[in-house]
């Protein structure tokens, strides 16, 4: 008898708590849960829940926002983020979100305007600076470039500002700022997707530095820091006649930042990369940048013949996060 009580008592505590109703924030991780499923009529379906309970969040707002985004009802998505992109608690994401709307809606001026509010509020933000120099790209707009390097001066520590700086200064010739982001990006994003096609990239782009006879002869720049990357590179030029690979990269690499002291003008990506030669890491770490662009096979074969070596630098770059400073700013 006594256990039929406490049965019964034990199955009301269960009923009561399953019968308690969920408040907003409840409500909203249930709808990430969601979200993350890829079940975005749920997802909508719980947050338009949630905000009836708390109708003056921003953070339920945007999520559903993004819900009806990602459900491809983008008028209603709009609809949705409009408002909140005048709260006093937005934040930047919210102003991605709205940006990706425009830009399906085919609204790209719009997308324009709403950037350059978002930019005014949040002037450190590189994911509005990227997408707002994407925009300007898809536009024709010259001045995707000069937003691309204010998102890397504001925000040096956000890799994507670097990538499309690394392609544009790539595909307009300037080589001297286009091998230094792509490699900056790489080691931003070391197993990223479009590592591979940046590193291609480095390769062919160190094989156009040396065609001439003197490096950075077509190269206009009023930049002492690439005068100086560009001179330093010129005294390798003996090294390079022996072909541009990841051996001969090595050599002239080397070169370069054992030279690059002499010049005054700190870099994280050079004071990086001589941490890699003190370690004796220096030669692996150009194998993973260019042999495997050069011929995979052959660096494959590499790795097997210096796998200690190839062990301790996969390890050593796993143990790290690379991030660029907030100065010194030569570009």
């Amino acid at each position: 008898m006594k256990k039929s009580r406490l049965l019964i008592v034990l199955l009301l505590i269960v009923s009561c708590a399953q019968a308690q109703p969920q408040d907003s924030k409840q409500l909203q991780e249930t709808a990430n849960q969601f979200l993350r499923q890829q079940d975005y009529a749920n997802a909508v379906l719980v947050l338009n829940r949630a905000l009836q309970l708390d109708p003056n969040n921003t953070s339920i707002s945007k999520d559903l926002a993004l819900g009806y985004f990602l459900q491809r009802n983008y008028s209603q998505a709009l609809e949705t983020i409009k408002p909140l992109l005048d709260r006093d608690d937005a934040d930047d994401q919210c102003y991605q979100i709205a940006g990706s709307i425009y830009k399906e809606l085919n609204m790209a001026k719009d997308g324009e305007k709403m950037y350059r509010k978002g930019i005014k509020r949040f002037r450190d933000s590189g994911p509005l600076y990227n997408e707002l120099g994407e925009l300007l790209r898809d536009l024709k707009d010259a001045d995707a470039i000069g937003q691309w390097e204010k998102g890397i001066t504001a925000d040096p520590a956000y890799p994507k500002n670097y990538f499309n700086a690394a392609k544009y200064y790539h595909a307009t010739g300037n080589i001297s700022w286009a091998l230094i982001y792509a490699e900056i990006f790489i080691n931003m994003e070391p197993f990223g997707n479009k590592t591979a096609e940046v590193k291609d990239m480095l390769l062919e782009d160190y094989k156009k530095l040396f065609e001439n006879a003197e490096i950075g002869r077509n190269q206009t720049s009023k930049s002492s820091f690439s005068k100086a990357f560009l001179a330093n590179m010129n005294k390798q030029t003996a090294v390079a006649n022996q072909g541009i690979n990841a051996e001969t990269l090595t050599m002239i690499r080397t070169r370069f930042i054992l030279d690059w002291d002499h010049t005054a003008l700190p870099y994280k990506l050079f004071q990086y990369q001589q941490q890699l030669l003190r370690e004796g890491l220096f030669d692996a770490y150009n194998q993973w940048i260019f042999g495997s662009s050069q011929n995979l096979a052959a660096f494959q074969n590499w790795t097997v013949a210096h796998s200690e070596e190839y062990s301790r630098f996969t390890n050593f770059q796993k143990g790290r996060v690379f991030k660029m400073p907030l100065k010194p700013v030569y570009h």
